[in-house]
C-alpha cells in the first residue's frame, strides 16, 4: 500500500453518502495527502495520518475503548502510521498493542470513518492535524483486554454508552454508524 491507494480509498469513501461533517473532512484528508508525501511521518509537523480500530462484538452492540492517557478521554484505539502506508495494518498494530487483543476480524479493507481533529501541543510537538482513518473490527469480548501504559483504562463498552463517556460528535458518529452496519 502507498500514498495513492490511500488516495484510492479516500475517494471510494468520499464518494459514499456522508453527513456534511465527516464529507468534508473526507475531503480535507484527500487535499492533504496530495500536497504532503510525507503524510505518514509524524515529522509532517502540520499533521499526519493516523489509524483507528473501532472494534466491535459479533453483535455489534459493544465497542473496545481506551481511557488515553495523554488525552485523558475515552476513544477508540489508534495511532500514528510512523511511515507505514497500510492504515488497517497500523489500526490493527494500536488494537493489539493498546488492548492486548490478538483475535481481531478486519470487516472490510475500506474506512469505516474518516475524522480530522486537533492535537493540541504537547512538549516539543506543536497542536497538529490527525487524519484518521477508522476501520472496523470485530473482535471477541471474552478475549482478556491488557491495559497498556499508554491508557488509564481499556474496556467493553456497550454502544448506548459511549456517549456519555466521551460526547463528542465524532465518537456519537461512528456509534449511529455501528447501529445501522
Amino acid at each position: 500500500m502507498n500514498r495513492t491507494d490511500v488516495l484510492g480509498l479516500l475517494r471510494a469513501h468520499g464518494a459514499l453518502p456522508l453527513d456534511p461533517n465527516e464529507a468534508a473532512m473526507t475531503a480535507a484528508t484527500i487535499d492533504f495527502v496530495e500536497a504532503h508525501e510525507d503524510c505518514f511521518q509524524r515529522s509532517c509537523l502540520l499533521g499526519h495520518l493516523t489509524g483507528s480500530a473501532w472494534v466491535v462484538d459479533p453483535a455489534r452492540t459493544q465497542v473496545v475503548l481506551t481511557h488515553h492517557r495523554k488525552l485523558d478521554r475515552w476513544l477508540q484505539l489508534g495511532g500514528h502510521a510512523d511511515g507505514d502506508p497500510d492504515l488497517l495494518a497500523v489500526a490493527l498494530r494500536e488494537a493489539r498493542e493498546e488492548a492486548g487483543l490478538t483475535r481481531l476480524r478486519p470487516l472490510a479493507v475500506a474506512p469505516f470513518d474518516v475524522d480530522r481533529h486537533r492535537i493540541p501541543a504537547r512538549g516539543e510537538a506543536p497542536e497538529h492535524w490527525h487524519y484518521d482513518l477508522r476501520f472496523l473490527i470485530e473482535a471477541d469480548p471474552a478475549e482478556p483486554l491488557i491495559v497498556s501504559d499508554e491508557s488509564h483504562d481499556v474496556a467493553w463498552v456497550a454502544l448506548a454508552e459511549v456517549g456519555r463517556l466521551n460526547p463528542s460528535e465524532s465518537m456519537l458518529r461512528m456509534v449511529r454508524k455501528t447501529e445501522r452496519h
